[in-house]
């Protein structure tokens, strides 16, 4: 009995390993079959840029095409987002994967066939709109995802959950939006996930490369809005005022000391940057009032509390020593938690990268101080977020238009991997819960 019971085991892990080759070549013909329409995507969006709570094209075309592919749809979701519900063939966990879908308000620069030319009103201002972070390629990505693991139903051990969401850039202050909304209208429920995955394209890391961190790979972020009250007085008597100018330039010079004497750079990094300063309409008027507008970056939540305690320490004294007061709001109109990959999922599905990219291509990076608002899945569930390059080969980084950018461009030959990695990662993960 004995002896049959392992021969019985043997043959089955067989079957299983045979099974299991054969699906990962069915993705790897289809991630191939898909490629040239991933690139069409990609290139259709990016010449129709939407801003954040604006993606109603590109909502549409999202929803049309899961639709097409048998694919449960809700749209609507968050505002634009589209939610595509995949259930595989067999029984298993479910995992969400996600691309964000928003332009920004960037004027594109380059000499693409496909530019954009499209303006809009933002902020009061009429402005260029562009995909100018790559949020197109994520697009087309997971639409491409979603055909190949469509194909392989009968294949699927568990549910897939594909969220197109809006806004990731931000919402207008007062407004919510992003991954944060998704979450408070129950996009991890019903069916509940179990696991997250998302990517970024990166245009300074080599296309055919994969970069990530376990832990906290990109910074939590706060903004912060500081306004200074002084008394108003002629620019010909400043002695009779007290100017709220000079000291917000005394409170900009203070505040840099935060991260160079209160942070502990052998543990983390953190940023305080002041982005803006608005006071005065004329030159010979020293104004009554003036508001600067900035952003904090951190990697925990004790550096958060630290940063925030210390800008409002330093502000409300330095506008004390001047004879003004001050207004500190943290955050003032948007928050992100810290992007934080779960230790051990991402132990776990490591080798699920080098599968589909060599283990040469994959590679750990330090924390990055851009923010992303996928932390906000990630504060739910087990995450997993990575970054694919995007950057033509031989460039050098240091001279590579970056995100945010007029000039941003993206090498398209990274689509497939992008779509072999979230399907591949997928599949393992089914495989292995």
């Amino acid at each position: 009995m004995k002896k049959l019971f392992w021969a019985g085991l043997c043959l089955f892990s067989v079957q299983a390993t045979a099974q299991t080759v054969a699906v990962k070549s069915k993705l790897n013909t289809a991630a191939d079959r898909i490629e040239a329409k991933v690139i069409e995507w990609r290139r259709d969006f990016h010449e129709h840029p939407e801003l954040g709570n604006h993606e109603t094209r590109t909502a549409g075309i999202v929803a049309k095409h899961l639709e097409s592919l048998g694919i449960e749809v809700k749209t609507g979701v968050a505002r634009t987002g589209v939610v595509g519900i995949l259930k595989g063939g067999k029984p298993g966990p479910v995992v969400l994967l996600r691309a964000d879908m928003d332009g920004l308000p960037v004027t594109e620069r380059n000499s693409l066939p496909f530019a954009s030319k499209v303006r809009t009103q933002y902020n009061g201002q009429e402005v260029g709109v562009m995909h100018a972070c790559g949020h197109d390629s994520h697009v087309a990505i997971l639409m491409g995802v979603a055909e190949v693991l469509a194909g392989m139903k009968a294949d699927l051990k568990g549910t897939v959950k594909f969220v197109f969401q809006p806004a990731e850039e931000g919402s207008a202050p007062g407004v919510e939006g992003g991954a944060e909304l998704m979450v408070k209208e129950g996009v991890l429920e019903n069916p509940k996930v179990d696991v997250a995955f998302g990517l970024h394209i990166w245009a300074q890391t080599e296309a055919g490369k994969i970069t990530y961190r376990p832990g906290g790979m990109m910074a939590g972020v706060n903004d912060m809005q500081i306004i200074v009250k002084g008394r108003q007085a002629h620019g010909a008597a400043p002695w009779a005022s007290v100017d709220p100018i000079v000291i917000s330039a005394q409170i900009i010079n203070n505040l840099q000391t935060i991260v160079s004497r209160n942070l502990n750079i052998t543990e983390n990094a953190g940023v305080v940057t002041i982005g803006s300063l608005h006071a005065g309409v004329r030159s010979n008027i020293i104004p009554e009032t003036a508001e600067m507008l900035g952003t904090i970056r951190f990697l925990s939540m004790e550096d958060e509390k630290m940063l925030i305690e210390r800008i409002k320490t330093i502000a409300s004294k330095t506008a004390e020593a001047g004879g003004a007061t001050v207004e500190v709001k943290i955050p003032y109109s948007n928050h992100y938690p810290v992007t934080y990959n779960d230790l051990a999922l991402t132990e776990k599905m490591l080798p699920s990268l080098a599968k589909v990219a060599g283990a040469e291509n994959v590679k750990l990076i330090p924390p990055i101080t851009g923010a992303e608002d996928f932390s906000f899945f990630q504060e739910k569930v087990p995450g997993l977020f990575f970054f694919l390059g995007g950057m033509p080969k031989g460039m050098d980084p240091k001279t590579a238009p970056s995100h945010h950018t007029p000039d941003f461009m993206i090498d398209e030959s990274s689509f497939k991997l992008g779509v072999k990695a979230l399907a591949g990662l997928t599949l393992d993960y089914m495989e292995v819960k």
